[in-house]
This record gives C-alpha cells, structure tokens and sequence, in this order.
C-alpha cells in the first residue's frame, strides 16, 4: 500500500496539484475556525477565571449577601467562631476613574483589610511606593490613610499613572473624589483600586456593608461543619472556590459551544469538498484502476488505498489547520482580545493558552471529516469491475431501487432527538438531530430527485435537448444526488443560519420597542458591571425629583437593578424593580409575556402576595413557573415581614438577561428592602417637547452640583440601533461561514460533473455522431447542470427549514433559555436559491466544456 501512495498517488497529485490542494484548503480552514475559536474561547476563560481567583483569592469559604450588600456585623461574629482562622472582609464597588486629559475608563474599588486580607488574597496585598530616603515605617500605615488607594498594572497603564503620579479621581454619584495614589497591587485583570475597607465605605456612602466575607479555616476544622456551627441566615449564601469557579465557566459555556459548533460547520462541508475531488480524481483514474484489478489488486485494496489518499489530504489538511488556527488565535487575542462578541470577557487581551489535546482533538477531526468523505469513491472504486473498466464503460450505476430504510430512520431519529431535552444544560441532542436531519435528507435525495424529475419529464416531452438532460438525469437519479449533495448541504446549513438569524433579529427589534417605552434615558455614567449589578453609583434622590419635574417631563420612572445569587454555582439572576402597568395603575411598564398573566390568588388572613413576573431562564434554571409561588425570592429581602409571599404572574422575554431576571413593582421592592436608590431614570417626555431641551435643563441641574459631564443620556432610538447594531457584529461570522459553504458547494457541482463528463467520453462521441453539436452537447450538459442544482437548491431550501425549526425552537431556548418567534426572509432565501441554480448551471457548463471538446471518433474507436 504504501509503494501505491509513492509511485500511483504521488503522480496523480503532482499532476493535479490545485484541485488536492482545494481539498486540504477546506479541511485547513474547517479544522483552524474550530481550533481557533475553542482556543480564543479557553485563552479568555483562563485568563478571566484566573484574575477572578486572584482578586477572590482562595479562600475555603466566601460569605456573601444573596442580593445587595452584607452587613459588615457578622464579621465579628464570623470571626469569634471557633475553626476561623482568617475572616477578611472585602468591599467592591464599580466606578469610573479619570484619566490626565479627562477620559473616564472603568474601574473596580476594593476595600480590604490590610491585616487580613495577605492570608487569603496576597494578590490584594497593598505595596507601598516607598521614596529614596522616606520612612518605610510610615509609608506602610499609610494605607489606613481614608484617601490612599493602591493600583493594579492594568490600572496604571489604563489610567495613564506613571511612577510619579500622586493622585487620580474616581466617580462616586455624582462627585469626583480625589484619591492619592501610595502603592501598587499585584492583581491581574481589568483596572483595580485597592483601599482601606473602612475608607471605601466613606467613600462610597455605605457605611457597614460589605461584598463578602473571606474565610480561612483552622487545620483539622470541616468547612461544612463550621458552616453548621455558624448557622447563618438563609439570606447569606456560602460558596466554596470551585463553586465561583463553576460559576464562571457556565456564565459564557452556552455561547462558547454554540460557537464551536458554527465553526465546525467548515469542516462538515470540506468533506463534501474532500467527496467531491476524489469522485473526479477516481473518475480520471478509472482504467488505471481497472488495470491494477487486472493485474492483481483485489477491490478491498482498491478501496483502502482511496481510503489512505483521502486520510492523507485529512492530515496534511489538520496539521495545516492547526497551525493556521493557532496563528488565527493569537492574532485574535492580540487584536480583538478574549471577547467573541458575547460580551463575556472584557478587559485587556489574555494570552494564548495553547492545547496539545485540543490541537490533537481537532486534527483528528478534520482527518475524520476527510476518510467520511472519501468513503463513497472509495466504495465505487471497489465495485468497479476492472474487465469493463478497462474499456471505458465505468462502474455500474446502484440500482435506482436501493433501499432507503436508512435516509428514513435517520430522519425518524433527528425527529426524536429534537425533543429530546438538554444535557448538561447544553443542547448535545439538538446537535445530533440537526447532524442527522442534514445526512437523512441527503440519503433521501434520489427519492425526491426521481419523484420530481418524473413531473419534469411531461413538459419537456416535446423538446429534444431538454427531454434528453431531464431524462437522464431522471434514469441516473443516484449520479444527480450525489452530484447535488454538496450543493444540499452547504445551502440547507445557510438557509437554516439565515432562518435563525432574522428569527432573532425580528424578535429582538421587537422587544426593543416593548421595553423601550420612554423617550429619554438617564444614568450615571459608568463604566460597566461590577461584582453584581446594581453595585455601582446610583442617582442622587433629591437629581431624581427635580428630574421629575422639569419642563417637558410628563412622567419619570425609576428603575433599580440588583444581583440576586440564588445558586453557588449558576451566575447571579437581576433583579429589577420598576412601576409597572397593573391593575388599576396604567402608567407603569408593559412587559413582553410570552403567554397570558395568571390571576393572583387571594391572600388568607395575615397574609400578603406579592405579584412578580420572571423571565422564561427562571423556567428552566430553577423551576419557576407562572401561576405558581416564588419563594426563593423571599432569600433576598433580609426583613422581609411575617406572611409576605411572592406569587408569578406571568413569564416575560428578556434578550438582555441570559440567566434570569424577576421583576417586580417598585414601591413593594422598596417596602421589604428599604433601598429607594435608583439606577436609571426613563423619561416620558410631554407631546411636542424636545429631548435636546429636556436633556439640557438636566445637565444644567448636575451643573449646579458640579457633575454636569457624569451624567449619560440615551434615546430609544439610539439604544435600539446600539443593540442592533451589537447583534449584528456577534452574527457577522455566520455570514461568512454561509459563503464559504456555498463556494464548497459548488466547488463540489463543478467537479462532480467534471467526473461525470469524463465517464461519458463515449456518450457524447455517440451523440456527436447522431449528429449534436458540440454547442448542443454543452447545451445538455448545462441543462442537466439546471436540473440538478434547482433540484439541489429545493431540497436544500425544504432542508434548511428543517434544520431552522430545531436551531430556532430547540437549540436556542437550550442554549440561553429564551424563546423567539420564526421569521422567514423569503426574499433573502429566494435570492440565495436562485444564486445558487446560476452558479451552478454556469460551473456545470465550464466544466463540460474540455471534455466535450474531445474528438467524436476518438471516443467511440475501441466500439468498432
């Protein structure tokens, strides 16, 4: 065998060296798009995971409020219990810094304990700047100082603070505060401050409240048995490190598989690439084979070294691709940082985390992908009788009657895969229903192709060149499904992405304008999420009222956004409180159900029912279901009265939530937390009244507290294309796997019917013969080429709407547990269809022209 691949292979490459070389191209390019994405995606995941448990250290226990703050009272307590060795508390709060020129960049304040906090997170332990000639002594207590704050790396180079620097301001409300920069901390990631606990409390306004309570436990003592002896509130939530590990790992897990999926979609189609060149290849060598039978070389030979041929450009493809995607990777990380468009890893670029396992699993694929599908010619290659062969009659056609038991029970199966529930909170199952839907409906192809081309035959029964190329086409139904299975594929896969993104983008334009009533929004100007959201600067109270009764202001409804962690290990769930439209009160907020409200039950005596509405995540994450109580919501109101219950009244859409929100009525989450702060203010403005003058007398109000440029505005209209605008950069890869499988495609029709031409040397010998011209013989060709791709782009289109109903309704509510509406852009698809029958009647044309060109007594001379 490997003399064969030496002398018979190595001449069929040298001699047809950029149609190989298409084959490796694809399986490089399907093999790098998925080692560069899972390596993009792991580089992030460790550098995020790993600044994560530097900041957090690593401590054996974290105490942590369930929602808002903790009260800083259980320190003493915590600390006192027997088997605590360490107990440091920790403060953070997100804010805007300011640089020299002025520009606010997003920062985290840390408050800690300096005695404490170097036995749990030494990477918070502050360095003092400490001058040639100065007391060290004192430069070290000078931590405790309330305006000393101490910068990480990325906070120095953000902030533009060199060695000499001496201080900075940071946001609080709607104040600067100047700080003086004292030290250095060694904690990486994104821009860290690090001060004094106390001090930050001051700062910040929150005096006795802390973000956690770090623990380290004796040696010998249980984590769970302390736990017991503590017996701390249901409201406060312990967690051990490999909980806020596995946290962090499921917060982007769906997005990060959902990816690698999209890109392993190159790799699905290069095997079609791989068929396809091997079909022709095989084609062109067909008496060379024939003369290795004659001389000996058994059909399981012939078919093994096919075999070998196609695992050989499987290898050279992988090792190509892993190379191109690890270089793709690292120009990624460099130049986009860890950030996929997910939003998930923000903050300065990580470093490439190479896999030799990854690089070995996805080289493995690709040679995979490769041997699949060289599987068929390597079939025909084995059938092939070599005495015919050898004077050009071909390989047997398979019988028109085979047995199709197989293309149907796959479609069966990916039926029933497809309600099959997620595993491991992943659609694994949905997956293999669409894998399985796509290979059932291919195998099922020379059914649909012979129960439509026999409708054709009747309307062509007049015309001979068209009779002739439907007829044919009609008689060797199993040569045009093949021939057309590449260009099913790749166009089902872009009709199914195409399908699912307008599905989305509809739904999300839509919900847009369902949770974008007001005209006008207000905020404070920050610089992104924190530890959790709502843990940030707030509008002042008294800025709130008068924003309520500016001129042009008809109404101005405050909302609240708070993290509320019900699970150690999932990502926190938002809670909002906004006025809401309900009963009798018509002014609040309309949600977008999904569904029709449940009424609410009445209350017993003593008793009051709160109502509530959760998003469709809650569902599936944690069982919540509409009509039913909520009572992991009372964990997040510490002094919450006796008998108050919360009751769901109905499930509502959130796109900008992945992993659940609840929400709730303003004034009944400000009687049971007591917190009337406000996050953002959305102004409905009078009828007639501009926004630019709205705008201008609010920031004449901040002027007159001096924070008139630390206040950010935000039309509907703006937010709207901003999302949009958003979605469509996250989407913009599908795009351009569509056109890459759709160029597979037709690379595949070009050199099935470069093969198929070649087999019929003698065919259109005869034809010329009986008097065709070689402009008519191309004439049939191009009709048969119209034939098979409009039946291919039907079946296709049929296809891809298949696989668009698991994508839309399976894949994506198990993926990030929202529901969205199917939309068919029948125009777009239309368009894609038609392209497509062009393309490929023009590569079906050019392709028949060398072989045809042939002399017709040439190719009938060894009848005679």
């Amino acid at each position: 065998m490997l003399a064969l691949l030496k002398t018979f292979s190595w001449q069929e490459l040298l001699h047809h060296p950029w149609r190989n070389a298409a084959a490796v191209a694809a399986v490089m390019l399907g093999v790098a798009l998925a080692l560069s994405v899972h390596l993009i995606n792991a580089s992030a995941l460790s550098e995020f995971s790993g600044a994560v448990r530097s900041v957090n250290g690593q401590p054996d226990l974290d105490l942590r409020a369930r929602q808002g703050l903790l009260d800083d009272r259980l320190l003493d307590r915590v600390a006192a219990q027997p088997g605590v060795a360490i107990a440091s508390p920790v403060l953070e709060w997100s804010t805007t810094a300011r640089t020299a020129d002025g520009q606010a960049v997003a920062v985290r304040l840390i408050g800690v304990d300096a005695l404490s906090v170097g036995g749990v997170s030494p990477a918070l332990m502050p360095r003092t700047d400490t001058p040639s000639g100065g007391n060290a002594t004192g430069r070290r207590l000078d931590f405790f100082a309330p305006e000393a704050v101490y910068l990480n790396p990325a906070a120095r180079l953000a902030l533009g603070t060199g060695a000499n620097a001496l201080t900075l301001q940071v946001q609080t409300g709607l104040q600067l505060q100047t700080l003086r920069v004292a030290g250095t901390v060694n904690a990486p990631g994104a821009p860290v401050l690090v001060m004094d606990v106390a001090a930050l409390q001051d700062l910040i306004q929150r005096p006795g409240l802390l973000s956690r309570i770090d623990l380290r436990v004796s040696p010998g003592t249980e984590p769970d048995a302390l736990l017991r002896a503590l017996d701390l509130p249901e409201t406060v939530l312990a967690q051990r490190p490999e909980q806020a590990g596995e946290r962090v790992s499921n917060l982007s897990r769906a997005y990060r598989v959902n990816l690698t999926v999209l890109a392993l979609v190159a790799l699905f189609t290069g095997a079609f690439l791989v068929f396809s060149v091997l079909s022709l290849s095989v084609a062109r060598r067909q008496q060379q084979f024939a003369l290795l039978g004659v001389l000996g070389l058994g059909a399981k030979e012939r078919r093994q070294l096919v075999l070998a041929e196609s695992a050989l450009l499987g290898a050279l493809g992988s090792l190509l691709g892993v190379g191109l995607g690890t270089a793709l990777a690292a120009l990624a990380l460099r130049v986009l940082g860890g950030d996929l468009g997910g939003g998930y890893f923000g903050g300065e670029a990580p470093r490439l985390q190479w896999s030799l396992s990854a690089a070995l699993l996805y080289g493995a694929l690709g040679t995979v992908a490769a041997v699949v599908g060289g599987w068929w010619p390597a079939r025909a290659t084995e059938r092939m009788a070599p005495a015919l062969a050898l004077k050009g009659l071909g390989a047997p056609e398979v019988a028109a009657g085979r047995n199709h038991a197989l293309a149907l029970g796959l479609m069966v199966l990916a039926g029933m895969l497809a309600w099959a529930p997620p595993l491991g909170g992943l659609p694994l199952a949905a997956y293999a229903s669409v894998g399985l839907l796509l290979l059932g409906g291919i195998a099922a192809l020379p059914l649909a192709v012979g129960a439509l081309l026999n409708r054709l035959v009747p309307l062509v029964a007049t015309r001979a060149l068209p009779l002739l190329a439907v007829e044919r086409s009609r008689r060797l139904r199993e040569t045009a499904a093949v021939a057309t299975s590449g260009v099913v594929a790749s166009l089902a896969l872009s009709v199914a992405l195409t399908v699912m993104v307008a599905s989305f983008r509809d739904s999300v334009t839509q919900w847009l304008d369902g949770v974008l009533p007001a005209q006008l929004y207000v905020r404070v100007a920050s610089g992104g999420s924190g530890s959790g959201a709502g843990e940030s600067n707030t509008l002042p109270p008294d800025l709130v009222r008068a924003i309520a009764t500016q001129p042009g202001v008809a109404r101005a409804d405050p909302l609240r956004t708070t993290a509320l962690q019900l699970s150690p290990t999932l990502p926190a769930v938002t809670l909002l409180a906004r006025p809401l439209h309900s009963g009798a009160d018509t002014t609040g907020q309309t949600l977008p159900l999904v569904g029709n409200p449940a009424p609410l039950p009445a209350a017993a005596a003593g008793e009051t029912v709160v109502p509530v509405y959760i998003s469709e995540a809650m569902t599936d994450l944690y069982g919540a279901l509409p009509g039913a109580w909520l009572p992991q919501l009372a964990l997040a109101f510490p002094a919450l009265p006796e008998g108050v219950r919360f009751f769901v009244v109905g499930v509502w859409r959130d796109y900008a939530r992945q992993h659940g929100s609840v929400v709730m009525e303003r004034a009944d989450f400000v009687r049971y937390s007591g917190d009337e702060r406000v996050n953002d203010l959305a102004l409905h403005l009078n009828e007639g009244a501009s926004e630019d003058a709205v705008r201008e007398g609010i920031r004449t109000l901040a002027a007159e507290q001096g924070a008139q440029d630390l206040l950010e505005f935000a039309s509907a209209g703006q937010i709207r294309a901003i999302s949009l605008r958003i979605f469509d950069r996250s989407f913009a890869v599908t795009y351009w796997l569509q056109a890459v499988a759709i160029g597979i495609g037709l690379f595949g029709v070009a050199a099935s019917f470069s093969a198929q031409v070649l087999a019929r040397q003698r065919e259109f010998g005869l034809l010329a013969h009986l008097g065709l011209t070689r402009r008519q013989i191309l004439g049939v060709v191009a009709l048969e080429g119209l034939a098979w791709t409009l039946l291919g782009s039907l079946a296709g289109l049929a296809l891809g709407l298949g696989v668009s109903l698991v994508l839309v309704h399976v894949v994506n509510p198990q993926s990030f547990h929202w529901t969205m509406d199917l939309a068919l852009p029948w125009l777009r698809l239309i368009a894609l269809c038609v392209a497509v029958v062009l393309a490929g009647t023009l590569t079906a044309w050019l392709a028949g022209r060398a072989a045809a060109s042939r002399d017709a007594v040439q190719a009938v001379k060894q009848d005679w």
